[in-house]
């Protein structure tokens, strides 16, 4: 909790900062000064004096106009406090995920972020707002008269106090609802990413128990986090009603005393208008909004640290990637997706990788790009495990292709910053997008995402891996919006680029320009050309069916050896 006060606290050091203070100072004058008006207006009432007694609160009103003056530049000022927050938040997340390939990102990125950024905000207004209403109330209080201070304050910090301690219980349950949330977003996501398999092989019961498991977690521990309300119900008893009834309880002693009804009342006001609601909105925003601010704050900042990689043993000797019985499974308890897969890839290949929908061919991507790691087995690039390989050795575009706001220039060389105007053009020729690029306005103009299809957000990624230096380039159907003349074009362009291939195929006709196939069935797998396949694989000549190449594409394609 530390780490994350202490996060807070950074942010709070701005000039910003100074100036939210200083409009503060306008909204404590009504708040000290409304018991003293209520009650010099009453005696003056009382005693015959009533344009006195308006003039008293003719006084109210103006202070309460000043201190809303304040209170309108309060707010103008916590924006330049919070947007920054949310910035470098964004930005860790963001950092993280790229790094680590964590899918739990989405939910911390498009929600958990949103929470640090609105309770960081509300914790700012509260905090601000119960320390003007407790000074102005202590202040008007103590010039009013110290003995009424004397009945009040004491029980308002005892339930204050008590809000306090139940934090901790409060806390556990924020944690276990958080994880619950992120728990039914991984669940959800992967039920909802396979939803087509899951259809094609009649599992919708399984998967329906899958996600409903987590449903139930996360409405059991939102029910637990609901529990803790009764106890500050209870807290808020102590320290916001509890002053009220031993100041009206010892009413008659007071005015015995010499405590005239005005300032009885002007104490009672005090507690009414002043106390109770500042305890009940800090109770509130502590005992919710803050413990989800330090927890989800807690663990965008964990999974952001920047992790250290383990040291390379040795360099990488070449771009071969060399399978060893390599197994991979979603699970400990799940079917492998591949099992004990033997392949060697040289480097300068053209492979072509072919399989049905969901039988793991994205997992193979995934395993040689070192964005997953093997169940057992090895998964050896140049003779090194792929994390310990910097990622600029290779390049994998997916199928929903990444385009990002700005000029078509720094989309194209964003993994070859340096990249001459020349290099640029020769990338744009050979991947065939010189028509899309001219359309969008030219190297300098702004891309819109949103405005291009997916095909052509395709061509941009495509024209980008291939400018850059990464010897090894897989594509994960990275064309399957294309047509298949674009199609050919950009993967006769990378096949001629120096350097590894391999091709996650959405059309046979990507198989056929490849020098070899692989063939993923079930777990398992069966290397060879299309010839050879053809005789001995029954899934390849299934997904090969009754297709046709067209004369262009036979003039095209690469011919294999038998």
């Amino acid at each position: 909790m530390k780490r994350e006060l202490t996060y807070g606290a950074k942010a709070l050091r701005k000039w910003a900062t100074t100036r939210l203070i200083a409009w503060s100072i306008p909204e404590i004058l009504p708040t000290a000064i409304y018991g003293i008006a209520v009650a010099h207006a009453t005696d003056n009432f009382l005693g015959g004096h009533v344009w006195r007694g308006i003039a008293w609160l003719g006084g109210l009103v103006a202070t309460a106009c000043l201190g809303a003056a304040g209170a309108r530049q309060v707010y103008g000022r916590l924006g330049d406090l919070v947007e920054p927050v949310r910035d470098d938040l964004v930005r860790r997340v963001v950092a993280g995920a790229l790094r680590t390939g964590d899918d739990s990102a989405v939910a911390r990125l498009n929600r958990q972020v949103e929470i640090v950024r609105d309770t960081f905000a509300g914790l700012v207004l509260v905090i601000r707002s119960f320390a003007v209403t407790l000074f102005g109330v202590l202040a008007g209080l103590l010039s009013l008269a110290p003995l009424v201070a004397a009945f009040v304050v004491p029980p308002f910090l005892l339930g204050f106090a008590l809000s306090l301690a139940v934090l901790g219980m409060a806390a556990d349950r924020v944690r276990a609802s958080l994880q619950a949330d992120e728990d039914l977003a991984a669940s959800a996501g992967m039920v909802f990413g396979g939803v087509r398999d899951i259809t094609a092989t009649g599992t919708e019961e399984f998967a329906g128990r899958l996600v409903g498991e987590p449903i139930e977690a996360h409405a059991a521990a939102e029910r637990a986090l609901a529990k803790v309300a009764a106890l500050r119900t209870l807290c808020f008893a102590v320290g916001g009603w509890l002053p009220l009834l031993i100041l009206l309880a010892a009413g008659p002693w007071l005015i015995g005393r010499g405590v005239s009804t005005g300032t009885l009342l002007g104490g009672l006001t005090y507690v009414l208008i002043g106390l109770q609601p500042a305890l009940n909105t800090v109770m509130s925003a502590l005992g919710d909004s803050g413990l989800r601010y330090v927890i989800t704050l807690g663990r965008i900042l964990d999974a952001s640290t920047p992790v250290t990689q383990p040291q390379a043993a040795s360099s990488p000797t070449g771009f071969d990637v060399r399978l060893r019985g390599l197994s991979f499974a979603y699970g400990p308890n799940a079917e492998p997706v591949l099992d004990k897969l033997e392949l060697t890839i040289p480097e300068g290949e053209h492979l072509a990788v072919v399989g049905p929908s969901g039988i793991g061919k994205s997992t193979l991507a995934g395993l040689v790009c070192g964005m997953l790691t093997p169940t057992s087995g090895q998964l050896l690039l140049g003779g090194v495990q792929p994390a310990k390989v910097t990622p600029a050795t290779r390049v994998l575009i997916p199928q929903e292709a990444y385009v990002f706001s700005g000029t078509v220039l720094d989309n194209l060389t964003y993994l070859l910053p340096n990249a001459t105007t020349p290099q640029v053009a020769d990338a744009v020729d050979a991947i065939g997008a010189a028509a899309l690029i001219e359309r969008i306005g030219g190297l300098t103009a702004d891309v819109r995402p949103g405005e291009l299809s997916a095909g052509e957000r395709q061509l941009i990624a495509l024209v980008r891996a291939y400018l850059s230096p990464a010897p090894l380039v897989v594509l994960d159907e990275a064309t399957c919006f294309l047509d298949p003349e674009a199609e050919r074009v950009a993967e006769e362009a990378f096949a001629k680029r120096e350097g590894t291939l391999i091709v996650i195929a959405h059309r046979i006709s990507s198989a056929l320009r490849a020098r070899r196939i692989l063939v993923l069935d079930g777990n398992q797998a069966t290397l060879g050309t299309h010839v050879s396949l053809m005789r001995k694989s029954r899934m390849y000549r299934d997904l090969h069916g009754n297709w046709a190449p067209t004369t262009t594409q036979k003039r095209s394609q690469i011919q294999p050896a038998s």
